[in-house]
C-alpha cells in the first residue's frame, strides 16, 4: 500500500483580497491532492488573523501564536492592510510579525513573464525575459530600529530616526543564496544591487561581502549595479538579468517594478523562506489587500496560485510544482485572462480554468510517484 505524504499548511487568509486569493490557492492544492491517487495530502488550518481581528481583539496575532503556527510545514498568506488601520501597524501587526521570529530571511521573487499577457516592455515581443529577485528579509531598512523623540520641544522639533542594519552574516547568507540559486539556472548570473556611493557605511559592507563570495562561484558571473541604475536596467536591458540580489527596501521596489514589467503586480508570487528549516517558510501573492476591488470576485488569482507551486518546491514536490506553473501559461497562452490583464475572466473563472488544465496535463503527463 502506497503511504501518503501529508503536509499541514496554516492559512492566513488576512485583508481584502487576500480570502479569495487563497481560496483560489487552495483549490489548486485540491487537486494536486486529487491527482496524486492518494499520495499527497494537504491537511489546511485556517487563522482568521486580519484587521477586522486586531480591531476586536486588539492585535493581529494572539498570544501562543506563533507556537501554533511553527507546528504547521508551511504557512500559505493572503494579503494584509485595511483603511481602518495605518498601514505600519498592519505591517508589522502581522507579516512582519511572523517573517521576523522565523528568520525567514531568504525572500524569493520570480519576474515571470507569461503568454497572451502584454508586457509594457517591447522588449518582450522577442525576447525571452525570465529572473528572480533575491530579498534579503530579515535586516536591511526593516530591521525596525529607530524611533520618534523631542515632540515635547513643540509643532516642528520632532526628531525621527529610522536605522538601517547589514550584518556581516545578513549580508553573506542572503548573497551566498543568490549564487547557489545562480547556479541551478541557465544563465548563471548573479547582480548585486547596491547604494554604497551614498550609503557609506551599510552598503559599503554589502559590497565587500558581494566581492568576497563572489570569488567562492568561479563559475557564475557578477555585476555590481547602483539601484538607480538597476531600475534603469530592469526596462532598458532586462535580458541581461537572471538572479537578482538585493538589501529589504531595494528588493522590495524593484521586484514590484518586475512584476509590473510583467504585467501586473496580480501575477507576482513569493516565498518567505527559512533555508535552514528552523522554522515554517511563508508564501503569499505580492499584490496587496486591494481595497477597492475586495469582495467583487474579480481579483487575479495567479499570483497566488504561483505562490502555491513555491510551496510545492518547498516541499520537493518539484514536478507537481512544475505542472501548476505549465498550466497557468497554458490558460493565459489561450487568452484566458483576469481583468488586471486585459481579460474577462473572475476570480472563480481562472482559478477552474488552471485547475482543468492542471489535469490535462496530468493525463499526458503523470507526475512520478515521490513518496518514498
Amino acid at each position: 500500500m502506497t503511504e501518503t505524504q501529508t503536509f499541514s499548511i496554516a492559512s492566513i487568509p488576512g485583508d481584502g483580497i487576500g480570502g479569495e486569493v487563497v481560496a483560489a490557492g487552495l483549490r489548486v492544492l485540491d487537486t494536486v491532492a486529487k491527482l496524486s491517487e492518494g499520495t499527497i495530502a494537504f491537511e489546511i488550518t485556517e487563522y482568521p488573523w486580519s484587521s477586522e481581528y486586531y480591531l476586536e481583539h486588539g492585535h493581529y496575532v494572539p498570544e501562543g501564536g506563533l507556537e501554533e503556527l511553527q507546528g504547521h510545514d508551511a504557512i500559505y498568506f493572503g494579503a494584509v492592510g485595511s483603511s481602518e488601520v495605518p498601514d505600519h501597524t498592519s505591517l508589522w501587526g502581522l507579516r512582519l510579525a511572523i517573517t521576523q521570529p522565523f528568520d525567514q530571511w531568504a525572500n524569493i521573487r520570480p519576474v515571470t513573464f507569461l503568454p497572451g499577457v502584454e508586457s509594457p516592455l517591447r522588449k518582450a515581443d522577442d525576447t525571452d525575459l525570465d529572473w528572480v529577485v533575491v530579498r534579503e528579509n530579515s535586516e536591511g531598512e526593516y530591521a525596525g530600529m529607530g524611533g520618534r523623540n523631542l515632540s515635547g520641544r513643540g509643532p516642528g522639533n520632532e526628531v525621527a530616526l529610522q536605522t538601517s542594519l547589514h550584518t556581516e552574516k545578513g549580508c553573506e547568507r542572503i548573497i551566498r543564496f543568490a549564487f547557489d540559486l545562480a547556479r541551478t539556472r541557465a544563465v548563471k548570473k548573479v547582480s548585486s544591487v547596491t547604494k554604497s556611493n551614498a550609503q557609506q557605511y551599510g552598503m559599503v559592507l554589502w559590497d565587500e561581502v558581494f566581492t568576497r563570495i563572489a570569488k567562492e562561484y568561479r563559475d557564475v558571473e557578477t555585476e555590481s549595479v547602483l539601484v538607480d541604475a538597476m531600475s534603469a536596467k530592469f526596462v532598458l536591458h532586462p535580458e541581461d538579468l537572471s538572479v537578482v540580489v538585493a538589501s529589504n527596501l531595494h528588493a522590495d521596489i524593484l521586484s514590484d517594478l518586475g512584476s509590473a514589467l510583467a504585467g501586473s503586480l496580480g501575477l507576482a508570487a513569493s516565498a518567505n523562506l527559512n533555508p535552514e528549516k528552523r522554522f515554517p517558510s511563508m508564501f503569499e501573492p505580492v499584490h496587496g489587500s486591494a481595497p477597492d476591488i475586495a469582495g467583487q470576485g474579480v481579483s487575479n488569482p495567479i499570483g497566488a496560485i504561483s505562490s502555491a507551486s513555491l510551496m510545492l518546491d518547498q516541499f520537493g514536490l518539484t514536478a507537481e510544482a512544475l505542472q501548476i506553473r505549465q498550466a497557468i501559461e497554458n490558460v493565459t497562452g489561450a487568452g484566458i485572462l483576469p481583468r488586471d490583464l486585459g481579460g474577462d475572466s473572475n476570480t472563480l473563472e481562472m482559478t477552474e480554468a488552471i485547475v482543468a488544465q492542471l489535469e490535462a496535463i496530468h493525463a499526458q503527463t503523470p507526475v512520478p510517484s515521490t513518496v518514498k
